[in-house]
């Protein structure tokens, strides 16, 4: 598996990580995941649990690219675990959504629990399944464009910074306020198409991470060509973020 590498020193590698490309075993697939990449340039293959020392410190859904970070040592491991949960870590990711939401910025302010209707996904609905936890997002309209054919309702591209971490926040989120993720099987599987992508569309851009060396660093996973056709709808955004 041939990955690109962001950024690496001694202690840190992350990684610009592909839609399609799981985080870590599920335990009932075999198919190669980041963090077998991870063991094997770095642990000589041997496997290395959750929690072992070494390893991921955060997770990225399977259809999410972008920015993800490894610990090559313990020292680190437990650094950056405390950073990402202590909210350290400055998120920013790219969503693209069907709608345009009213407010240009705002802050998306709902727990989340588990769907009681499937298994996989969560919910942000008061009477969600199980234990409801907190969970906020920020986010800003980046760019806007008219219903294309594919829709009438237009489409918006919005960078969002989530405060926490909890599975799938940012597409329950996007939902809980009726402008899903552009290509979200889970959270909007009976919207068309559209934007000329055929992925989920969100991208984790951006990590502001303090590092345990005492040094802090901006790491930027450039946009996948996967997602430019989507760019093309935003010319203006494209531009900020070098694409055009």
């Amino acid at each position: 598996m041939d990955l690109s590498i962001l950024y690496e020193d001694a202690d840190v590698v992350a990684i610009n990580k592909p839609a399609g490309l799981i985080t870590h075993t599920d335990g009932r697939t075999k198919e190669a995941t980041a963090e077998d990449w991870f063991n094997e340039k770095y642990n000589g293959g041997r496997a290395t649990p959750e929690r072992s020392g070494d390893g991921y410190v955060h997770r990225l859904d399977r259809d999410t690219s972008g920015v993800l970070v490894f610990a090559k040592n313990p020292v680190a491991y437990e650094f950056l675990r405390k950073a990402f949960h202590d909210r350290e870590v400055k998120k920013t990711y790219l969503a693209f959504v069907y709608g345009v939401p009213k407010e240009k910025k705002g802050v998306i302010d709902f727990d989340i629990g588990r769907s009681r209707r499937d298994f996989r996904l969560r919910s942000a609905q008061p009477k969600a399944k199980g234990r409801l936890r907190e969970a906020l997002t920020r986010y800003e309209v980046l760019g806007e464009v008219e219903g294309l054919p594919a829709g009438r309702q237009g489409y918006a591209l919005l960078k969002m910074n989530p405060e926490t971490g909890r599975t799938h926040q940012i597409r329950v989120h996007l939902k809980a306020i009726h402008h899903p993720i552009v290509g979200d099987p889970l959270y909007s599987p009976n919207h068309a198409p559209a934007l000329g992508i055929t992925r989920l569309g969100l991208h984790a851009y951006k990590l502001d991470l303090p590092l345990p060396s005492g040094n802090h660093t901006e790491i930027i996973a450039p946009v996948p060509p996967d997602l430019d056709p989507a760019f093309l709808h935003f010319p203006d955004v494209a531009k900020e973020f070098a694409l055009a």
